[in-house]
């Protein structure tokens, strides 16, 4: 009885060995930050508005850490063995952050997830965030549909919609990051210049 019981458990722990040796093994990949060209500006007078900025909605493609490409028509596949640190929708609202500090014009800010009410908040859908290979060649693609919201009513008061195109030369994987980086920058600057600038108007308006 002692033996069979042996054998049994002998049998098990063979059953599960073989068992665990069947499942997939994680894919190695490498992580990449959205990298930021670090410029400042020198302010001379700073808002005296709050704002908070949101984190974008984006499609189930979009909204993963996985680095998006669409090698021809409309396919969306991702490169393989890299992701980014975090979800692109994340990335991109760290990046307005960043961008809205770096400006300095605005320096009461706030992200979504402390949930701090402000007078005016920045919302929207990311609409692209992947490089796009086409008869021009390899690009890289940011499109964001921006909401300036009234805090504390959430009444739209001014929406406008972002998109840089940069061209890249190289197909590796860390020029393409690069290539986000720049993209990102370029919108980033044209979206604080925006964002101030109705949030200025309307403050005079209501004074």
């Amino acid at each position: 009885m002692i033996r069979t019981c042996r054998y049994l458990a002998l049998a098990t722990a063979l059953s599960l060995s073989s068992a665990c040796s069947i499942l997939p093994q994680a894919e190695p990949a490498d992580v990449y930050r959205l990298p930021s060209a670090q410029s400042t500006r020198t302010v001379t007078q700073s808002a005296l508005w709050s704002l908070r900025v949101n984190k974008p909605i984006a499609s189930e493609a979009l909204n993963s850490p996985r680095i998006a490409v669409v090698p021809q028509g409309n396919q969306i596949s991702s490169y393989k063995g890299a992701r980014w640190s975090d979800p692109a929708p994340t990335l991109l609202r760290n990046r307005m952050l960043d961008a809205f500090q770096r400006d300095g014009r605005v320096q009461r800010l706030s992200a979504d997830d402390s949930n701090l009410q402000s007078d005016y908040e920045i919302a929207g859908e990311l609409q692209a965030f992947q490089s796009e290979y086409s008869t021009d060649g390899l690009v890289v693609v940011v499109r964001y549909d921006a909401r300036l919201v009234q805090g504390r009513s959430q009444r739209i008061l001014a929406s406008r919609r972002f998109e840089v195109r940069q061209p890249l030369s190289d197909k590796q994987v860390s020029a393409v990051v690069n290539g986000f980086g720049t993209a990102s920058d370029q919108l980033m600057k044209q979206l604080v210049d925006w964002t101030v600038s109705q949030a200025s108007q309307l403050q005079a308006k209501n004074q």
